[in-house]
C-alpha cells in the first residue's frame, strides 16, 4: 500500500505540466505499486487536487459507492456523477516524472506557476501555495483541534 509523507515544493512548467518529486515517486515504489498510473481529481472539501495511486483510488471510489445507489435514487445518481467528474489517469513520463495535468483541474485548483505536494497518508495533495497557507488550520486551530479529537479515546 502506498503511503505519501511530507511537503515538497515544485513548478508548472510551459506545457502545464508538473514534476512529481522524488520523494513522492520513491512512496510508489516502495508502497508496492506495479505500474505508476495515478488518479488526479478536484478535492470535494478544499482548493487542491488529491493525487492517488491507481490502486488507492479504486478501494476508496469503491468505499464511497457502497453508500449510495446511484442506479435507482436520483440524488445518489447526481452525487456519484460530479463525483467522478474531472478525474484524470495520468502516467508519468519515465525521463523527469512529469505529471500532464489537465488545465481545467489546476485552474479548479487556482494553480498557476508553482504547486505544493503534501503526503496525506494515502493520497497526495496539490496545491498553489496560497491557497495551501490559507486553508489549513492555523497553529492555534490545530492544537484545539488535536486536544478535541484526543479527548474522544
Amino acid at each position: 500500500m502506498v503511503k505519501f509523507f511530507g511537503k515538497a515544493t515544485g513548478k508548472v512548467d510551459d506545457k502545464g505540466r508538473v514534476v512529481l518529486p522524488a520523494i513522492f515517486r520513491d512512496a510508489l515504489t516502495r508502497g508496492g505499486s506495479e505500474d505508476m498510473t495515478l488518479v488526479v481529481k478536484k478535492n470535494v472539501q478544499q482548493r487542491c487536487l488529491d493525487l492517488f495511486a491507481y490502486d488507492e483510488w479504486v478501494r476508496r471510489s469503491d468505499k464511497v459507492l457502497e453508500g449510495i445507489d446511484p442506479e435507482l435514487n436520483t440524488e445518489d445518481a447526481d452525487f456519484w456523477t460530479k463525483y467522478n467528474d474531472g478525474v484524470f489517469t495520468l502516467v508519468p513520463d519515465t525521463k523527469l516524472g512529469r505529471l500532464n495535468i489537465p488545465s481545467s483541474l489546476l485552474e479548479q485548483a487556482g494553480i498557476t506557476k508553482e504547486v505544493v505536494f503534501g503526503g496525506v497518508n494515502y493520497k497526495l495533495q496539490i496545491w498553489a501555495p496560497e491557497s495551501r497557507e490559507a486553508d489549513l488550520l492555523s497553529d492555534e486551530e490545530f492544537k484545539n483541534t488535536a486536544s478535541r479529537l484526543s479527548a474522544k479515546k
